[in-house]
């Protein structure tokens, strides 16, 4: 299949390691049996980001722009105060939440969210930090670089790594017919110059790492660490593995899993596993072409998969380096089975009942979701007593 990337970086990309073909699945997976789902809160607004505090109270984001408290179990009626005003609407609204890895000394906390008007918009990252229930020197420390229409395709997760270095993901901008340039705004995922349908890597004051692997490349944005997403709603660093993974809408099917490297495109919309939602037709010109990296897995029936997290606890000594993704469409956590490499190997499904947009561990070593309704709810998976 002919290539289809910048000459420069597929100079770059065929000289990683090759990636073997994806688990796909098509039938509902087994049910993961002997569990119970324990609500833990009630009483939330589309909720979208959770973090966990050293002191095992809990930070949660609410799309419509506040940001709430959870302690000892219980959610304080009145939320944080200093939030960024968002564009609530749509998909946009307030998305990540995240702790700087000093936290426990600089009380820094990081924030994702749509900003500016329903015919002008971009994903901002602005970081404040937590003075009791107050966020004070709130500053944007980054933005998406094009301004677009639409309400759709922000992405917004932010993942630390360990150098102290963090990722963004930004989504593509939308479905036809919108358009951005005189194009799809989709195509702007493959656009180098663009922030949009990336995944970003940024410094932790929101400058450009020295060690970017486009840093310096005529015609690509500084930021960009991989390229070619969709809508990276899930994101993961797999202290197990050493890796990064990251979970992907597709259009009609075709949603993904993706392990994640520096410096590489995956696809979108150029290749890919999904149909078009007018007309059924394939997008992109095929499954995989040279220079592209393939996902790990493919959920060719949409699960809308939001909410990522590689468990490393010891409730459930059997889970350990196991990946667990949330679902909103299919109102399911899937846990996924891969070997020491990454490569998915099986997938079980724990069904919720409700639309899971965050899948996170808490300190105690149980698994939490949050539930993206009105009002929506944290849940904790337990064993069945």
């Amino acid at each position: 299949m002919r290539t289809i990337l910048h000459a420069t970086l597929a100079a770059l990309l065929l000289a990683l390691p090759a990636q073997a073909t994806p688990f796909i699945t098509a039938d509902p997976p087994a049910q993961v049996a002997g569990l119970r789902i324990t609500t833990v809160v009630e009483g939330l607004e589309r909720p979208w980001g959770l973090a966990f505090l050293p002191d095992g109270s809990a930070l949660v984001t609410e799309r419509p722009g506040r940001l709430r408290l959870i302690r000892d179990g219980a959610l304080l009626p009145t939320p944080i105060a200093g939030t960024p005003p968002v564009l609530a609407a749509g998909q946009g609204g307030l998305f990540d939440v995240a702790l700087d890895p000093n936290f426990a000394t600089n009380r820094m906390i990081y924030l994702s969210y749509a900003h500016g008007d329903a015919q002008a918009n971009r994903a901002r990252l602005a970081r404040a930090v937590l003075d009791g229930t107050t966020l004070r020197d709130l500053r944007v420390i980054f933005e998406v670089s094009q301004a677009k229409p639409g309400n759709a395709h922000f992405g917004g997760r932010i993942v630390f790594l360990p150098d102290g270095t963090l990722l963004l993901s930004t989504g593509d901008g939308g479905n036809p017919p919108n358009s951005l340039e005189g194009r799809f705004i989709r195509e702007q995922a493959q656009n180098p110059a663009s922030h949009l349908g990336k995944i970003l890597r940024l410094n932790a004051d929101g400058s450009v790492p020295r060690d970017n692997p486009f840093l310096g490349r005529a015609g690509f944005a500084p930021e960009i660490w991989s390229m070619g997403h969709r809508n990276v709603q899930g994101m993961t660093w797999d202290t197990t593995r050493r890796i990064v993974l990251a979970n992907e809408h597709g259009s009609q099917g075709g949603d993904e899993l993706n392990l994640l490297r520096g410096g590489q495109n995956h696809g979108w919309p150029m290749v890919s596993y999904s149909l078009e939602y007018r007309g059924g037709a394939q997008i992109g010109s095929g499954q995989v072409a040279s220079g592209m990296v393939d996902p790990v897995l493919v959920w060719s029936m949409t699960t809308a998969p939001s909410g990522l997290v590689v468990y490393t606890g010891d409730r459930f000594p059997a889970w350990r380096g196991d990946i667990f993704s949330g679902s909103l469409r299919s109102m399911d956590v899937r846990r996924i089975r891969a070997d020491a490499t990454g490569r998915v190997t099986g997938e079980e499904v724990i069904k919720i009942g409700r639309r899971v947009r965050d899948v996170r561990q808490g300190p105690d070593g149980f698994l939490y979701m949050l539930t993206d309704d009105s009002p929506g709810a944290l849940l904790r998976i337990e064993a069945a007593r």
